[in-house]
């Protein structure tokens, strides 16, 4: 009677495990079911967003452009002029200098690095396993005094002076709606190389019927940080291809 009372013990103890614990697949399950559902996101081919980026005091408005094939910019609206940055057309990645106010080209490892990140819209999480990434939960972490659950991503290796090096995020989930409330990630390159980056994002709003957070913030961790307000999110927009064009190229089809 002894052996049956701790044999059934241990049995209700090993099936209540599955209860109790969570993995890093529920955990970015349940994200995707609390924000709007897996096929919802999946269906999305496009977006846009208006914001306002403050630095230093003063509000800088911009347009964020991703699109699902991969094409993507922001452009910058600033004491009247028009300054487009991290622009890809799928081939091309340039920007705008700030000080000659010309566009460049990116180098080819950049550009290359890039690319590698152009089929995660609109999200990383979205069918990890068929684009060769892994996750891993690494225990609970408290940030900014909410709990939340440590998600470590490896994606495909990024190049950095000439040599391979993994490329490793850390997403912390809230523990009570399954949300992303900040990303951390090395810094590869630069003068803050070898700082951690981090990104955090709050308020939560729904957008036909899928849920985007409409405060970030970007910056260095335990450093200064730039905030990003949200104005609003438009999915699936209509972009002219043009729009996303090297300024030289365009120039070419004209002549």
């Amino acid at each position: 009677m002894k052996t049956l009372k701790i044999g059934i013990a241990t049995l209700v103890f090993v099936l209540s495990i599955p209860l109790q614990a969570q993995t890093a697949d529920e955990i970015i399950t349940n994200y995707f079911e609390n924000t709007g559902g897996l096929d919802n996101w999946k269906s999305m081919t496009g977006m846009k967003m208006s914001a306002k980026v403050n630095q230093g005091g003063m509000e800088i408005p911009l347009e964020i452009y991703q699109m699902k094939d991969g094409r993507q910019m922001t452009v910058i609206n600033f004491q009247g002029k028009e300054l487009k940055q991290g622009v890809f057309d799928g081939e091309t990645l340039w920007s705008h200098n700030f000080m000659t106010m010309k566009a460049e080209k990116s180098d080819a490892e950049q550009t290359a690095n890039f690319k590698l990140d152009t089929n995660d819209f609109p999200d990383s999480f979205i069918d990890y396993k068929d684009k060769g990434y892994t996750v891993e939960l690494l225990g609970k972490e408290t940030i900014d005094g909410a709990e939340t659950f440590k998600i470590k991503l490896v994606k495909e290796p990024v190049t950095v002076d000439g040599n391979q090096e993994d490329d490793i995020s850390f997403y912390f989930f809230d523990t009570e709606n399954f949300v992303p409330i900040a990303v951390h990630q090395e810094i590869k390159s630069g003068p803050a190389k070898g700082q951690i980056s981090e990104v955090t994002m709050s308020d939560y709003q729904e957008v036909d019927g899928i849920y985007f957070p409409f405060s970030l913030t970007q910056g260095v961790k335990d450093g200064q940080s730039q905030p990003i307000t949200i104005d609003t999110i438009e999915l699936n927009p209509t972009v002219d291809a043009a729009a996303f064009s090297f300024p030289e190229e365009m120039a070419e089809e004209k002549n």
